[in-house]
């Protein structure tokens, strides 16, 4: 049973009626362009086949029932003429509530919904299903009541929810990617207009995810110097951000710069070129360029950002070597742990699941998950 069956066949089962709609939202991964989100630069994600579904009708007062199947049919009950409030014992609750409290801030018109939610986006890989879900839930209202609000401003909202209500401070990439994904397409997005271009990937390529399931303890302290590391330099420029910083400029001046600011600075500079770059070799269908630009990303993630571990390492170090220059590879995320990804030509990735699964567990200790993943849709009726 799908996730569309599941959701629908437990509404009815739980609300004795059927729902009028099932919403999907997908989670994502980012290909190239990591770390430039918060420097107004450029990221490259593709939506993933991996969604949050949500089964759902209008109701004719002003209560909000959900129903979280993935959490034992737990159960959420709110009314929107009563201020929202975080639930105490319910995490899951609080992306729903919150997605909820700043729509009504955006557009106050809806009333109360029934829905039953389920989702196959891994927890915990890095995979975004924390958006997947804000995303699906305004997707949910802006159809059921006609909201006058297009994809970006769906995302806006979500990220609103998760950094403000929440309180898990997150850019705009994930939910932007999840409401606006493209079928077959990856998203050049620039974080600083919001604009996004869609970018054809070539036919027969694989998008394969590896999560090294290595436990990050780091990143949050570490992700916050990484931020304050490039607002120095952004400073030391008098610019606004680093993407209004060139690369020449940069290289005229590097030896003034604090050396691990300099580190941070080249990083940022070399990757938004790349993911600009990145955009027209998927579009040319030029894998080979691609993996060059994978590799050039990682190893500057990790001399000059220094944000990777061994673990992910190695694992970029087995995939390489199994598809030589058919392709590419490069840690996925924030760092310090979580995931790897690959565009693979899609009669290679058995060979590169069968190197992981001998040669990784082997080196680290640790069980590595593979998933196989097309680009997929964005947030809108299944």
């Amino acid at each position: 049973m799908n996730l569309k069956e599941k959701t629908r066949a437990l509404f009815a089962e739980i609300f004795s009626y059927p729902a009028t709609h099932t919403i999907q939202a997908p989670g994502r991964v980012n290909l190239i362009g990591e770390h430039t989100d918060y420097n107004d630069g450029f990221v490259l994600p593709c939506a993933i086949d991996y969604q949050t579904v949500i089964s759902c009708a209008a109701r004719n007062d002003r209560t909000v029932r959900v129903i979280a199947a993935d959490y034992d049919n737990q159960v959420d009950e709110f009314s929107l003429d009563a201020p929202i409030v975080t639930h105490n014992s319910q995490q899951w609750s609080n992306y729903v509530r919150g997605v909820v409290k700043h729509l009504q801030q955006r557009n106050n018109t809806f009333g109360g919904v029934d829905m039953v939610i389920s989702g196959n986006v891994p927890q915990g890989a890095g995979l975004s299903s924390s958006a997947s879900l804000e995303v699906a839930v305004g997707t949910v209202f802006q159809q059921l009541y006609h909201l006058p609000l297009d994809g970006a401003q769906i995302a806006l909202n979500g990220q609103e929810a998760e950094n403000q209500f929440v309180g898990c401070n997150c850019g705009i990439m994930d939910q932007l990617i999840s409401a606006l994904g493209k079928k077959d397409h990856a998203l050049l997005i620039d974080c600083r207009t919001l604009g996004t271009k869609a970018v054809s990937m070539p036919k027969g390529v694989a998008v394969v995810i590896i999560n090294s399931n290595f436990k990050r303890t780091l990143v949050g302290s570490e992700y916050n110097t990484r931020r304050e590391q490039c607002e120095t330099g952004a400073r030391f420029f008098q610019q606004p951000a680093l993407r209004d910083v060139s690369l020449e400029a940069f290289n005229a001046v590097a030896s003034k710069l604090d050396p691990v600011v300099a580190k941070r600075v080249r990083h940022v500079l070399s990757e938004n070129a790349r993911a600009v770059e990145a955009a027209g070799a998927l579009e040319k269908g030029d894998l080979h360029r691609m993996g060059q630009l994978m590799a050039e990303s990682h190893a500057s993630m990790r001399d000059d950002f220094e944000i990777t571990v061994p673990q992910i390492d190695t694992l970029v170090d087995i995939v390489k070597a199994t598809i030589g220059d058919k392709g590419g590879v490069r840690m996925t995320g924030g760092g310090f742990g979580g995931c790897v990804v690959a565009l693979i030509p899609e009669d290679r990735v058995p060979a590169v699941q069968q190197a992981v699964a001998q040669q990784y567990e082997a080196k680290t200790g640790i069980k590595e998950t593979f998933y196989v993943c097309k680009p997929s849709q964005g947030a809108g009726q299944c």
